[in-house]
C-alpha cells in the first residue's frame, strides 16, 4: 500500500494541498475526546471507559454529544494535525492568525525560492511578469551580498569556518527575503484541537482571498472525512452571513496615516499594580511574569514594520493583533537597502520604482494586490498585550538572534515600557549587544544527524 493512501488528501485550486495526518493510532483523537468525557461524568474510572470505548466505540458519541448536544468543550479533548503545502506567505499568516494556533511554517531560509511556485491569483502575463521580476532579483542578490557580509564582518581566528559560513548565508537570506513577494509558497503545519479548528474554520471560509477560503474548505472536508462524527457541524444561515460581512468588510487592518511608532493607550491600572510591585521587582532572568498580572491592564502600540518581519511578530499570539494589509503605501523598509553593497543599491531603487509602477497597473482588488508586493515593504502593525506578555515579547524579541527590522521597533517599545512602568518595579532582563552580529546565529538549525 502507497505510504500516502492512509491519510487523507484534498488537493487546492492554487495547486498545493491538504493533508490530514492518520496516526495509525488505536485510539484516535475522536475516541481520545470520548474517554475524557466520559471521565468527566462518571466515577467507573478509565478501565470502564476505555471497556465502553471497545465496545460502542466513539463515533456516535461524538456526533451526539459534540456535535448534536453541542457540548463544544469535549472538543477540546481531542486533535488533529494538518499539514498544508504550496500556499501564499499570505494564507500562512491567515492560518496562524488564531490565538490558539500551534505548528510551524517553512523558514524562508531553508526554501529554494529558484523553484518554488509563485501564486499569480490575476492569471494575467503582467502578473508572472512581476513575479518572476522578484524571483530573478532575489536570485541574482545572493552571492553579491553574501561577499558583501564577509567584508563587513570578517571571520575570527576562533570561529569555526562552517559555523561561520552558515552565520553568513542565514544573514544574506534575511535581507534578501525583503525581495520575495507576499505570494511566494510555503508549507504550514497545523495542530488545533477540534473544537478550535472548528471555530476558525468558519471564519477563514470567508476570507476576503478565494486561495484561504479554499484552505478553509478543503481542511474542513479533509477533517471531515478523517474524523466524520466531529466535523459535521451544522451551518446556520444567519452566523455565516455575520461571519461573513465581518471578514470581507473588516479583517485586515490599513492605517496610512500609521507613523514610525507610536504608543496607543495605556489603560494598566496602577492601584491594582501596585500589588505586584514584588513580583515585578524579583523576576528572575528567563522567568515569565505570572498570567494573574493581566488583570491590570493592557498596553496597546503601533508602528511600521516590513511584512518579512511582521511574520515573526505574529507568532506572539498572547497579544492581540490585528492582520496588517500589505500594500506599496509606506515605501520599502530603508534597512534592507542600507544592507546591500554599494553597487547594488542604485540598482535596487530603480528596480523597486519599476515594479511599483508594474503592480499598480494590475486590474485586481487591492487584497489580491498583496500577492505580487514583496515582503519588504512596511505594513501597521498594531497591538494590544497585558505586562506578561509584553515583557516576554521584549525579551525574546530585542536579541542578536532576531531580525534587525524587528528588533529596531521593539527596542522603541522597551523604551516606552521602562518610562511607564520603571516607578511601578518593572524590570527587563535584556541582550546588552542586541545589533551585534553573531555567529551563533548559524547554529539555529534543525538537521538530521
Amino acid at each position: 500500500m502507497d505510504i500516502l493512501e492512509k491519510h487523507i488528501i484534498k488537493q487546492l485550486s492554487s495547486g498545493g494541498f491538504i493533508l490530514a495526518l492518520n496516526t495509525e493510532a488505536k485510539i484516535d483523537g475522536q475516541a481520545e475526546a470520548m474517554l475524557q468525557a466520559l471521565h468527566s461524568r462518571s466515577t467507573g474510572g478509565i478501565k470502564s471507559h476505555l471497556k465502553t470505548l471497545a465496545e460502542k466505540g466513539a463515533e456516535n458519541f461524538m456526533e451526539k454529544f459534540y456535535v448534536g448536544y453541542g457540548h463544544k468543550s469535549i472538543g477540546d479533548c481531542g486533535s488533529a494535525t494538518v499539514f498544508v503545502e504550496g500556499i501564499s506567505m499570505l494564507a500562512a499568516k491567515a492560518i496562524q492568525d488564531w490565538r490558539l494556533y500551534s505548528g510551524q511554517e517553512a523558514s524562508t531560509r531553508y526554501v529554494d525560492f529558484s523553484e518554488q511556485k509563485f501564486l499569480n491569483p490575476s492569471g494575467a502575463k503582467e502578473g508572472e511578469e512581476i513575479l518572476e521580476n522578484w524571483r530573478k532579483f532575489y536570485l541574482d542578490a545572493q552571492e553579491p551580498v553574501r561577499e558583501h557580509l564577509k567584508k563587513q564582518f570578517p571571520k575570527k581566528d576562533d570561529e569555526d569556518q562552517k559555523i561561520y559560513d552558515k552565520a553568513i548565508i542565514a544573514r544574506a537570506f534575511d535581507i534578501t527575503r525583503s525581495f520575495l513577494p507576499a505570494g511566494a509558497t510555503t508549507n504550514v503545519a497545523w495542530r488545533m484541537n477540534f473544537r478550535q479548528f472548528a471555530d476558525e474554520l468558519m471564519l477563514l471560509r470567508h476570507h476576503p482571498l478565494q486561495e484561504i477560503s479554499d484552505i478553509a474548505e478543503k481542511t474542513e472536508a479533509a477533517l471531515k472525512e478523517t474524523y466524520p462524527s466531529s466535523f459535521c457541524q451544522e451551518r446556520f444561515p444567519n452566523t455565516e452571513e455575520y461571519n461573513k460581512n465581518w471578514m470581507q468588510g473588516k479583517y485586515y487592518y490599513k492605517n496610512d496615516s500609521a507613523k514610525d511608532f507610536a504608543l496607543l493607550y495605556d489603560n494598566v491600572d496602577r492601584k491594582m499594580l501596585s500589588e505586584y510591585k514584588e513580583i515585578l521587582e524579583k523576576r528572575p532572568m528567563k522567568t515569565e511574569l505570572p498570567m494573574a498580572i493581566a488583570e491590570c491592564g493592557v498596553v496597546t502600540y503601533e508602528f511600521l514594520l516590513d511584512f518579512g518581519s511582521f511574520r515573526d511578530l505574529q507568532r506572539h499570539r498572547a497579544i492581540v493583533q490585528r492582520m496588517p494589509l500589505l500594500t506599496l503605501t509606506h515605501g520599502f523598509n530603508q534597512w534592507y537597502l542600507k544592507s546591500l553593497p554599494e553597487d547594488l543599491k542604485k540598482k535596487t531603487e530603480d528596480f523597486l520604482k519599476s515594479q511599483e509602477e508594474k503592480i499598480k497597473k494590475l486590474d485586481i482588488s487591492e487584497e489580491e494586490r498583496q500577492y505580487y508586493i514583496a515582503m519588504g515593504y512596511l505594513v501597521p502593525c498594531r497591538f494590544s498585550g497585558d505586562l506578561k506578555a509584553l515583557v516576554y515579547l521584549a525579551e525574546l524579541r530585542s536579541t542578536r538572534f532576531v531580525h534587525p527590522t524587528l528588533v529596531e521597533q521593539i527596542l522603541k517599545m522597551i523604551a516606552s515600557l521602562k518610562e511607564l512602568f520603571a516607578k511601578d518595579g518593572l524590570v527587563l532582563h535584556l541582550d546588552e549587544e542586541p545589533n551585534r552580529f553573531d555567529i551563533k546565529r548559524g547554529e539555529q538549525d534543525i538537521v538530521e544527524k
